[in-house]
């Protein structure tokens, strides 16, 4: 009766904290001024590099179509030097556009989305929008369609506003789970197609003939999806290029060997530096825009990233054999506003360096693991721009690779690291303990000190199987010796789930089910033994998933039914939240539910959902929850990384 009271005290205290504060999360701030970090919005940014104040020099709006940060924002140009600038934190001036492109017309900007230009958009972002072609699809209606790039441009010179559209087809692709026991990819790849919308019109009463798939060296252009193509002089010829992007990483050259007014394209070649090295953005679906970014005479790209961020690539003023050469690229920087750490973070709040006060260390998409240090232990903290973590000397960075994602190739950027950081050879210094995209579970040892941590090389988590390794059934690869192979992208907690000394595991088994690997001493050597499935959900919880379906039934805790691409992706971590003395779980949904602990009968540990922390939509693909206690009364406070690679800060409710 009492431990019914308290729930029910605890429920109607959570009810009413999420009612009274409908949007309690809120983005924490780096509090550092004069703090310079890497520009950036949310998870995918569509640059449009301007003048937009007028004031003289190029700034840059970002068109982000993704929550939690969705926007069209500006990011002020002060001055200074101009292949450096420190922009301003960005400013929201509307809603996100999808697809949106720019168009530099006549010493103007004009920006266009599939069929459609944005206009007055200086004046009103709630914008007019007016139909320029009576097709959003010019390429095939029954072909899945992602990204569908139109601009402007006067593609054969005869002083008339013709449409250019990029269009990427992922009908031949599919998507998910299609390799062969070699991992090899069965299906197609993405294809990156570019029409010519040729003006029979007049610039004042346009009349488009029937779109026309651009050629370059006699057959039509197909990149790896996602086009983005910019018409511009790039090698000085006074005539236009192609230059174009891809789903992936790289960007393709296509020369004019033609005239202005009959363009004919080259083979395409990749664009590569003063060295020869081909030129490749940090992660994926990128959107390079031409300009003449430093007003030097050639022109640049600008180029967003999938984690928001946005890089020049100078152009060097050289061409060697009729290839133009630039620079590797460089990511825009602004004056520090809020904490920020690519996309989908996943961070994990302890005192890393060992000065008494919580840092975070976190993943995210691009695989990469980086700290992000407590500067002064306040509440709120003070905090240092981020920096990788290193391990055997070198920057951590797990990434799938040509088949280490089960939704195939084009992943080939990506890492989703996801982590817990614990003393796992109980040494007395803290390691990490690691999962991914490819659902290896890996440790770094950290040989270092208290206060200079030094990570050794990834080596497998190893379980004491009773026969062979376990793997999800969708997985092409074999685990090697007793290595842990699991679903992809879900959190390893490592946590004394059995209070006996020893340190556990926590996380999704190769079914998606929550289940604990026990820890044990047998001979002095700490040995992890093969998953126990003791988590239960009681039959009246409700609970949403994000559309990753758990178990309701009162029987065992399914995190995630889903198969193949649709596994894993839960983010989770364990820790007293309602204050009763046992554990309960924060787990990922649209921001974080919460799993209280009923307590354990007969070797099974019974959790009842009490729904969602907040009103506050911080993810379409999920969050990561870990927490905090900043202000040391000794309640853990949450703080989630969200899908925009910010941290949002929620007091628990017992506490106010």
């Amino acid at each position: 009766m009492i431990e019914r009271f308290r729930s029910l005290a605890f429920l109607t205290l959570l009810g009413t904290a999420g009612a009274a504060t409908a949007a309690g999360l809120e983005p924490i701030q780096y509090n550092n001024p004069g703090l310079v970090v890497d520009l950036g919005v949310g998870l995918w940014a569509w640059p449009l590099p301007m003048d937009y104040d007028q004031d003289g020099d190029l700034d840059l709006l970002v068109s982000c179509p993704d929550v939690p940060f969705n926007g069209l924002y500006f990011f002020e140009n002060p001055g200074g030097d101009p292949k450096a600038p420190v922009f301003k934190p960005p400013v929201r001036l509307g809603p996100a556009r999808g697809n949106i492109q720019p168009s530099y017309v006549d010493g103007e900007v004009r920006l266009l989305m599939p069929a459609h230009e944005l206009v007055d958009f200086r004046r009103d972002q709630t914008a007019k929008v007016k139909r320029v072609y009576p097709e959003v699809n010019v390429h095939d209606p029954k072909a899945k369609l992602r990204a569908n790039q139109w601009k402007y441009a006067d593609f054969n010179g005869d002083e008339k506003l013709d449409l250019i559209v990029g269009v990427e087809d992922w009908s031949e692709y599919g998507w998910d789970d299609t390799y062969d026991a070699r991992g090899r990819w069965m299906r197609g790849p993405l294809h990156g197609m570019v029409y010519w919308l040729q003006n029979k019109g007049t610039n004042a009463k346009p009349d488009y003939a029937k779109p026309v798939k651009v050629e370059a060296g006699g057959r039509p252009i197909d990149t790896f999806g996602m086009p983005s193509p910019n018409l511009a002089d790039f090698d000085g010829d006074g005539d236009l290029d192609l230059l174009c992007g891809e789903f992936v990483d790289g960007l393709t050259y296509f020369e004019n060997n033609g005239t202005r007014q009959a363009p004919l394209y080259a083979r395409g070649r990749r664009l590569v530096d003063g060295q020869g090295k081909p030129i490749l953005m940090n992660l994926e679906m990128i959107v390079p825009v031409a300009i003449d970014w430093d007003k030097d005479g050639d022109v640049d790209l600008v180029v967003g990233d999938e984690d928001g961020r946005v890089a020049l690539i100078e152009h060097s003023g050289k061409v060697v054999d009729g290839l133009p050469r630039f620079q590797p690229p460089t990511y825009f920087r602004q004056e520090a506003g809020d904490v920020k750490f690519g996309a989908l973070v996943t961070p994990c709040s302890v005192d890393w360096d060992g000065d008494g006060d919580e840092d975070l260390v976190c993943g995210n998409s691009s695989g990469v693991i980086g700290l992000i240090e407590n500067l002064d232990g306040g509440n709120p903290p003070r905090w240092a721009a981020p920096r990788l973590l290193e391990a055997a000397g070198a920057p951590i960075r797990i990434m799938a690779g040509p088949n280490g994602s089960i939704q195939g190739p084009c992943e080939a950027k990506w890492g989703y690291t996801t982590l817990s950081v614990a003393d796992w050879d109980r040494d007395g210094q803290l390691d990490l303990v690691v999962n991914s995209i490819w659902g290896k579970v890996v440790w770094y040892r950290n040989a270092g000190t208290r206060s200079k941590p030094i990570l050794e090389a990834a080596r497998p988590i190893e379980v004491e199987w009773t026969g062979a390794s376990v793997k999800p059934e969708w997985t092409w690869w074999e685990p090697e010796g007793k290595s842990l192979a699991t679903q992809w992208r879900t959190t390893p907690v490592v946590v004394d789930w059995t209070r006996d000394g020893l340190l556990d595991l926590v996380m999704l088994d190769h079914e998606g089910f929550l289940a604990l690997f026990e820890r044990v001493e047998q001979g002095g050597v700490l040995k992890l033994l093969p998953p126990q499935r003791v988590f239960g959900i009681d039959s009246a919880s409700e609970f949403d998933a994000n559309h990753k379906p758990m178990n309701k039934t009162g029987g065992l805790l399914r995190l995630n039914a889903g198969k193949a691409g649709k596994s894993g992706r839960r983010k989770l971590c364990a820790t007293d939240w309602d204050g009763d003395g046992q554990l309960d779980l924060l787990v990922n949904t649209r921001n974080v539910d919460v799993l209280r602990n009923a307590g354990t009968t007969d070797g099974q540990t019974k959790f009842v959902g009490l729904g969602q922390l907040d009103g506050r939509i911080l993810a379409g693909h999920d969050t990561s929850p870990t927490v905090v206690d900043w202000n040391r009364d000794k309640v853990p406070d949450l703080l989630v990384g969200a899908e925009d690679g910010r941290f949002y800060y929620l007091k628990n409710p017992r506490t106010r």
